[in-house]
C-alpha cells in the first residue's frame, strides 16, 4: 500500500484536496488535527508538555490552553523545538498504528510540517499543493480569527513553497487559472497504477 503525503503552505488547500481524495474512497491520516487530539488525550504527550511548559498551560478542566501554548512556542524557536520534539514522534506512532488498520491502493498522510518535520522520509510519493501568496492570505483570513501579520509570521517559519515544490513528486496547483478536479483525478489514476505495480 503507498502512503501519498500531501503538504502545503497555510491556505495552499491541502484539507480541500484531501477531502476530494476521502470521497475517492481513500483514507486520509491528517496529521496537524491528530497532533492536537494526542496534546489533549494522550497522557504521555500531557505529561511531557506539563514537564516542559509548567501547570500555567492549562486552561480550566485540565485542557491545556492552546492559545497560552501557541503564543509561548511562536516567540521561541527552542520552545518550538521542544514541543515539536515531543508531538511528532507521537504523530509518527499514532500514524503507524492508523496505517496498519487501514485496506486500501493507498492512503494519503496530510501535514503542514512534512518536509519540515522530515517525516516525508517514511512515504512514497508527495504532493505539494502550491497557491499565490495573497490568495493564501485572504483564504486563511476569511476562514479564521487570524491577521495578515500572524499568516507571515507562520509562513516565515515553514520553508518556502518553492522549496517545496522542488522537493515535492507532484504539484497540485489550487489557484484561479488551473481546475482543481481534474489534478486530483489524474494524481489518484497514477497512484493506482503504481500500486499494481508494486
Amino acid at each position: 500500500m503507498l502512503k501519498i503525503g500531501v503538504t502545503g503552505s497555510i491556505g495552499s488547500g491541502k484539507t480541500t484536496v484531501c477531502k476530494i481524495y476521502e470521497t475517492l474512497g481513500i483514507p486520509v491520516y491528517y496529521a496537524d488535527n491528530r497532533g492536537n487530539y494526542l496534546l489533549q488525550n494522550n497522557e504521555n504527550v500531557k505529561a511531557k508538555v506539563l514537564s516542559a511548559f509548567g501547570e500555567g498551560i492549562y486552561g480550566p478542566g485540565h485542557i491545556i490552553d492552546r492559545a497560552l501554548l501557541a503564543e509561548m512556542v511562536f516567540n521561541s524557536p527552542a520552545k518550538l523545538s521542544t514541543l515539536e520534539n515531543i508531538i511528532h514522534p507521537a504523530v509518527f506512532d499514532d500514524f503507524n498504528e492508523w496505517f496498519a488498520s487501514q485496506k486500501s491502493p493507498y492512503i494519503v498522510k496530510e501535514a503542514a510540517l512534512l518536509f519540515e518535520a522530515g517525516t516525508y522520509k517514511e512515504l512514497d510519493k508527495i504532493i505539494t499543493i502550491a497557491a499565490p501568496l495573497e490568495t493564501r492570505i485572504q483564504r486563511v483570513i476569511s476562514r479564521s480569527q487570524i491577521t495578515r501579520e500572524q499568516i507571515l509570521s507562520r509562513e516565515s517559519r515553514q520553508w518556502l513553497e518553492e522549496k517545496k515544490i522542488e522537493m515535492a513528486d507532484f504539484v497540485i496547483y489550487n489557484n484561479d487559472r488551473q481546475l482543481l478536479m481534474p489534478q486530483v483525478l489524474e494524481l489518484h489514476k497514477v497512484f493506482l497504477s503504481l500500486n499494481h505495480e508494486q
